[in-house]
């Protein structure tokens, strides 16, 4: 199908019955971008603001800016050509741990060593469920070098020599839906399916596991599933889960029946399954990770969409038990979403800022405490980020894995740059970070999901 054929099916779905011809029209013409190149259609509008303006614990939260379409910029995705990598920040050096693998987003380093990856991509809809917001998140997505069919499995990858590439190469679980956040207990591996947390027997040096898992417990799923990726944190002793779940719809447009669990962090019992709430409020939490200590829970998450290029920062937080974090009513504290048809003023009063913002859209994903790196000394207290990268900002932000130095538990200073260079000159991405994890020998490991690459970030010799 040609590009004028494929607008004409994408105004023609617009005013499909049942569809709210204002909202069909709307969903139509952003179809019409994606399929032209934004730039040619003129969708949406300019930041007016730096990155840099949008990061740190005070960010500058501009009036929100309404545009007849929101903006649309993706990055098209192409992978890395032969001989590529990102680039490594002064005193690090970039290569490749793991490279063939398919959509590769989020990683587990085992006590042995071995690194536990989940290739991964969202769940299909089911069959008569596409309406025409799908049909534009598909376009999208495709674009952006996902919504592909995946086999959805957990790959081991093992360094035999030491060298630092995975010379060993293995199908640890299969059969697995949309696998995403993994997490090791003694002999228990709990792997996080885009609608349940599974238990497998696990082994030290285990290459394929045949038993198949045991149900935990259900996690929000459905046709829907909008932020279908859920993580899993073990706590220090080892008797509970937490659980990242991320919103059903940008700001409850859905209704917000069906948000129920959502948009929060779970703690779940180990033993039993029992779980509670423990944070709300949360757009999409994705990583998590513990403090030095293993007693503060740190998480970074992604913020909601549609307010213009400099609206609303990502942000890295600790997570307050029972805290509340303003979604959908709010954001970055108490600054009202007029966009939320139904007000909660008492529960808004409550809305917690969060400590440190990470620039607008910047898809901010992995989450990794540095503790057990042997990088330089810069990069010794803090947390490294993943930056997926944005998809709806003009210029694009994100696309690099960054890291923010802490002090006193808490983020001190601008972030540093770890990892760039996954745009080209067109605004083309050859790769797209995901999940970061430290590995036995003390580098980083970046998931890449474009570039189907695991990199290795070590210091120079």
């Amino acid at each position: 199908m040609d590009f004028h054929n494929e607008q004409h099916v994408a105004a023609r779905r617009g005013a499909r019955p049942g569809l709210p011809a204002k909202v069909g029209k709307r969903l139509a013409a952003i179809a019409s971008c994606v399929l032209a190149g934004a730039a040619m259609w003129g969708c949406g509008e300019t930041a007016q603001l730096s990155v840099a303006q949008g990061t740190g614990p005070r960010p500058e939260l501009p009036a929100p800016t309404k545009t007849l379409l929101p903006t649309v910029n993706i990055a098209p995705a192409t992978g890395w050509p032969q001989g590529s990598a990102p680039q490594a920040a002064a005193g690090l050096q970039v290569g490749a741990f793991a490279s063939g693998l398919d959509h590769p987003r989020w990683l587990l380093v085992l006590p042995n060593g071995d690194v536990l990856v989940a290739e991964s991509n969202a769940p299909p809809k089911p069959e008569g469920s596409k309406g025409i917001r799908d049909y534009v998140t598909a376009l999208m997505m495709k674009r952006a070098g996902a919504g592909t069919p995946r086999a959805n499995p957990n790959t081991m990858l093992r360094d035999a020599h030491g060298d630092g590439i995975a010379e060993i190469r293995s199908v640890l679980l299969s059969g697995l839906y949309s696998p995403f956040g993994m997490a090791l207990i003694g002999e228990r591996l709990f792997v996080a399916n885009a609608d349940a947390v599974l238990s497998f027997p696990y082994r030290s040096g285990d290459t394929v596991i045949t038993t198949p898992g045991t149900k935990l417990l259900d996690l929000p799923g459905g046709p829907i599933n909008h932020h279908w990726t859920k993580n899993l944190l073990a706590s220090t002793d080892g008797s509970k889960l937490y659980v990242s779940v991320g919103s059903n719809s940008n700001v409850g447009e859905r209704g917000m029946m069906l948000e129920e669990g959502r948009a929060a962090i779970w703690e779940v019992q180990v033993d039993s399954g029992a779980h509670r709430v423990f944070a709300s409020g949360l757009r999409n939490p994705v990583g998590m990770a513990w403090d030095s200590a293993g007693q503060v829970l740190w998480t970074v998450v992604n913020e909601r969409d549609e307010l213009g290029s400099d609206l609303v920062p990502d942000y890295l937080s600790s997570v307050q038990d029972s805290g509340f974090y303003g979604w959908p009513y709010s954001y970055f504290g108490q600054n009202l979403d007029t966009r939320v048809e139904q007000s909660q003023p008492a529960l808004v009063a409550t809305a917690l800022v969060p400590d440190y913002a990470l620039g607008p859209h910047t898809a901010s994903l992995g989450l990794a405490r540095s503790e057990g790196g042997k990088l330089p000394a810069s990069f010794a207290e803090g947390m490294f980020i993943g930056q997926h990268g944005s998809w709806n900002r003009r210029p694009h932000s994100g696309y690099k894995v960054i890291f923010v130095p802490f002090q006193n538990g808490k983020p001190a200073g601008a972030p540093l740059d770890v990892l760039t260079g996954f745009l080209n000159e067109a605004g083309d991405a050859m790769g797209r970070p995901v999940g970061v994890a430290i590995d036995a020998r003390g580098a980083l490991l970046v998931a890449d999901d474009v570039g189907n690459v695991i990199w290795r970030v070590s210091a120079r010799p």
